[in-house]
């Protein structure tokens, strides 16, 4: 590793693709990994020996649905037993009696729960899942009685973002330390669903002032995070912290990645854990130093005064939308198609409008093929 970079500090590990929820707005790839491309247990407990030694701080263990996991007490053990900080990222369903309980006492540190909607109706619409709304408080008060911090996770979108307030209630009433309303952002299940999916102007401007105005209300009460969606900005977030730059991911079957969606850059290839080290692959990796730093940048972030702040934004974003992954990120107002965005949203507003969602949702599903 050269003197310049950096260990990693954050890890977000995709132990599984498997999940009981069918939400249109996953994140995870189209091509969805079966359970007989997942890494077993001691492959997963020998990378998260790798993780500590790199010098992760904290590990997120997500998926798909990671509770599916039969493993997952072990897993986390593994990483409390080298004194990583671990978060479980988790639907809530289908969580048997005692579970909550058991990865507790493996040394969980953190649980984030995410609910699709406010009302059941939207929770069970969202996630094509009778139920699960029910469900999913309960495993937010087993969380409490178990006595690990809480997270509400509220992925906003045109089908649940006039329930934000209805959001923040329930946080409050779950005894939930953190709230993070976040915006859905269109990579992979979530770009097969952008037309039925992107909200509204007006929406997500409401939004915004009331978010504010309940973090000022609430402050040392609960602690909302807010992200905003990148089609409506002026400028671009930095992703993950910046390509490469203090995280990474890695998933169901050990690729390891800079990025949720790295893997829709054509031109790049990602290497497996195993194949080499998880050192030898953040210091040299190719996939990874592509886009790390500002050296590869073109016009006009070279010259920008935000270069260093936001990392030239979203690379996934830019091939999506650009055609070309070194390009400007098209949220960013100096982008030389940053228009091209109002018009995907003043286009998929259109489209909404003329189908139902229930209707019209692609629901993610293993196996499902030619969705894009």
């Amino acid at each position: 590793m050269s003197e310049s970079l950096l260990p990693p500090i954050g890890m977000l590990a995709e132990l599984t693709h498997r999940c009981p929820l069918q939400c249109p707005y996953c994140s995870n790839p189209l091509e969805l990994l079966k359970a007989n491309r997942e890494l077993d247990t001691q492959t997963w407990l020998d990378l998260f020996s790798q993780t500590a030694d790199l010098g992760v701080l904290q590990v997120h263990l997500s998926g798909g649905e990671p509770t599916l996991r039969r493993d997952l007490e072990q897993l986390i053990a593994g990483l409390s037993a080298r004194g990583v900080y671990t978060n479980l990222i988790t639907a809530g369903v289908g969580l048997a009696e005692g579970r909550i309980e058991a990865f507790a006492e493996a040394g969980l540190d953190h649980l984030q729960l995410s609910f699709q909607g406010a009302r059941p109706a939207t929770t069970d619409l969202i996630g094509n899942h009778r139920g699960s709304h029910e469900k999913k408080l309960e495993a937010a008060r087993r969380a409490r009685a178990a006595g690990l911090p809480l997270t509400i996770n509220a992925p906003i979108h045109r089908h649940n973002i006039e329930e934000v307030p209805e959001f923040i209630d329930m946080a409050l009433s779950l005894g939930a330390e953190r709230l993070e309303i976040a915006n859905v952002q269109y990579a992979g299940w979530a770009l097969a669903n952008r037309n039925v999916l992107m909200p509204e102007r007006a929406a997500v401007d409401r939004q915004a002032k009331i978010v504010a105005a309940a973090q000022e209300r609430l402050a040392g009460v609960i602690n909302i995070d807010f992200v905003p969606p990148d089609y409506f900005a002026i400028y671009p977030k930095p992703c993950m912290g910046g390509w490469a730059r203090d995280a990474f991911i890695v998933a169901p079957d050990g690729t390891v990645l800079p990025c949720h969606a790295a893997q829709t850059i054509p031109s790049l290839r990602f290497e497996r854990f195993g194949e080499r080290t998880l050192a030898e692959i953040w210091a040299d990796s190719a996939a990874f130093n592509a886009f790390r730093g500002s050296g590869w940048m073109q016009e006009p972030c070279r010259s920008c005064e935000r270069r260093d702040v936001d990392w030239g934004g979203c690379r996934c974003q830019a091939m999506a939308i650009a055609g070309d992954a070194a390009a400007a990120d098209p949220a960013c107002i100096k982008s030389p198609i940053h228009e091209r965005l109002a018009m995907l949203i003043a286009g998929t507003g259109r489209a909404a409008e003329t189908a139902a969602a229930e209707e019209a949702f692609i629901y993610r599903r293993i196996g499902v093929a030619d969705v894009a």
